[in-house]
C-alpha cells in the first residue's frame, strides 16, 4: 500500500469519526430542546393584590390534541409539568386549570419559541360566586372571633443544688523519682496521685465544676481537668502531689433537666375569605378557637387540617427556617 492511500484511509477514519462525535452533540441537542418544562403558580384573581391568595389542588392539564399531561398544584401554588415534544413539532399547547370553586381556565403555550422554556406563568383563576359552588336557603353562620393556639415544648435546666467533696493525695517529700513514675513533672521528684468522681444521678448534670489545693505543699501540686471542665452527669477530679500530703477540694452545681410546654396564642390575618398564619417548625397542639354565630368552640386542627367551616392547607417555607404557613378557606354557608 502506498503512502498515498494510506493517508486516504486515515483521512476517512478522522472524517467518519468526526461525523459520529457531530451526530451525537445533535442528537443530545435535539433531546434538550425536546424537553419544555412549563412552571408557575395559580393565584385567586382580584384587584387588591393582598387578596391574590394562591390556590392549592387545582387540577392543571397540558395538551396538544394528542397527548396528554397533568400535575396538581401545591399548597404555595406552585406547579410544573414537562411536555416532551417532537423534533418538528411546533404545535401550541393548551394548559387548562380546573377548581370546582373557580372557573375554568385555559392557557397557549407556544412550544416552537425559545423564551417558552424560561418563561414563569401566572394562573389568575376567578372564584365563583357563592350561589354557583351550592345553593342554600339557610343564612351564612358568622366566624368571628379566632385565635390561634398552639403549644412549644422547651428545655429547661434548673438549679437544684450543689455537690461538695474533698480528698488527699498522701506522699513524703524530697524523695528522688529515679524514673520510677509517677514523677514530678521535671521527672526528678517522686510523686503520687489520687482521684475522687461523682456522679450527679438520672437526669441531672454538673456544671461549673472548680478543683483547688486547700491545704498542705499546694505549689508542688498539679491538678487534672480534663475529665471535669466539660461537666455532664459523671466527673472526675484527679490530682498530682511530689511533696508532703496535700488536700484537696472539689465544688460543683447540680442541674436537673427537664422538658416544659408552654401554650402560646396568636391571632390570623383575614383577607376576604382567607385567614392566615404561621407557626414555628417546633408547634405542636395546634387549635383554632372561634365563635360560631355567637358560640365559642374549640377545633383541634389534626393532620389532615379537617374543619367543619374551612378548607386549610399548610406548606413549610423552607427559606425560612421551615416556618409553617397555614391557610384556611371558608366553606359555602360561612363568613368572617
Amino acid at each position: 500500500m502506498g503512502k498515498k492511500a494510506a493517508w486516504t484511509i486515515i483521512a476517512v477514519a478522522v472524517i467518519v469519526v468526526a461525523g459520529l462525535l457531530l451526530r451525537a452533540h445533535w442528537k443530545k441537542s435535539i433531546a434538550v430542546r425536546q424537553s419544555i418544562p412549563i412552571e408557575g403558580a395559580v393565584i385567586r384573581r382580584d384587584v387588591d393584590a393582598e387578596k391574590e391568595l394562591p390556590i392549592a389542588d387545582v387540577a392543571i392539564t397540558a395538551s396538544d390534541g394528542v397527548k396528554t399531561i397533568t400535575t396538581q398544584s401545591e399548597a404555595s401554588g406552585y406547579f410544573k409539568l414537562v411536555w416532551q415534544k417532537g423534533v418538528l413539532s411546533e404545535k401550541p399547547l393548551i394548559v387548562s386549570f380546573r377548581h370546582p370553586y373557580y372557573e375554568p381556565l385555559d392557557l397557549k403555550v407556544q412550544t416552537g419559541r425559545l423564551e417558552t422554556q424560561s418563561q414563569l406563568y401566572v394562573a389568575a383563576m376567578v372564584p365563583l360566586p357563592a350561589k354557583s359552588i351550592a345553593e342554600s336557603t339557610r343564612p351564612e353562620k358568622v366566624v368571628s372571633n379566632i385565635r390561634v393556639r398552639y403549644t412549644i415544648n422547651s428545655r429547661t435546666e434548673a438549679n437544684v443544688g450543689s455537690a461538695v467533696k474533698t480528698f488527699q493525695v498522701a506522699n513524703t517529700g524530697n524523695v528522688p523519682c529515679n524514673q520510677q513514675g509517677p514523677c514530678s513533672p521535671d521527672g526528678k521528684w517522686k510523686a503520687s496521685s489520687a482521684s475522687v468522681s461523682l456522679d450527679a444521678g438520672a437526669d441531672n448534670t454538673f456544671q461549673n465544676v472548680r478543683a483547688s489545693c486547700i491545704a498542705g505543699p499546694c505549689p508542688f501540686t498539679r491538678i487534672d481537668s480534663s475529665e471535669f471542665v466539660q461537666g455532664g452527669r459523671n466527673i472526675r477530679v484527679s490530682a498530682l502531689n511530689w511533696s508532703d500530703t496535700a488536700t484537696f477540694l472539689m465544688e460543683a452545681e447540680v442541674y436537673h433537666t427537664a422538658i416544659s410546654s408552654n401554650v402560646r396564642e396568636l391571632y390570623p390575618v383575614i383577607f376576604g375569605q382567607t385567614l392566615n398564619f404561621t407557626l414555628p417548625p417546633t408547634q405542636e397542639g395546634v387549635s383554632l378557637e372561634a365563635e360560631i354565630d355567637g358560640f365559642p368552640i374549640v377545633f383541634p386542627l389534626s393532620p389532615d387540617l379537617n374543619l367543619s367551616w374551612a378548607t386549610c392547607t399548610v406548606r413549610t417555607d423552607t427559606e425560612k427556617e421551615k416556618t409553617m404557613v397555614y391557610r384556611c378557606e371558608l366553606k359555602p354557608g360561612y363568613r368572617f
